[in-house]
């Protein structure tokens, strides 16, 4: 009961953080947690330096995610690569599951628990972070 208190919590954190995310298709949060503390925090966003727009329009209004644009997860980790924090046994709550890359990155960190609450279109890293062990939780309301 009170992991899903906790759960629930950070979740609603991860996504008040999305709001700061200068994405206009998918503005994604992301905190990782580890003993009950928040360790590392991050949002989709261009890298320091860049201007903050995550996309591009076509001349037909199509929007396209910008290359250089880091996912949130990627986000979190590279900033707590810089911290003197390990993220072995910690937990990551993301809005949206993670794509196939940020998983691998999850896994070669350490992290052994996923929170996520909506399922991204590509569900292959979630399969691959099943496949690793990590284990993988869906709150589907908050």
């Amino acid at each position: 009961m009170k992991q899903s208190k906790l759960d629930k919590t950070y979740m609603r954190m991860a996504q008040e953080l999305s709001t700061l995310s200068h994405a206009q298709r998918r503005k994604v949060g992301c905190l990782i947690v580890k003993d009950t503390h928040i360790i590392a925090e991050g949002i989709n966003g261009t890298p320091r330096g860049f201007d903050n727009n995550c996309e591009y329009v076509d001349h037909v209004d199509h929007y396209y995610t910008k290359p250089e644009v880091l996912h949130a997860e990627s986000n979190a980790i590279t900033k707590l690569a810089c911290s003197t924090n390990s993220s072995k046994d910690a937990t990551v709550y993301i809005t949206c599951s993670p794509c196939y890359e940020c998983s691998k990155l999850m896994i070669q960190s350490g992290i052994k628990r996923v929170v996520y609450f909506e399922k991204y279109r590509d569900e292959s890293g979630l399969a691959l972070l099943n496949k690793a062990g990590v284990e993988t939780t869906q709150i589907k309301e908050n």
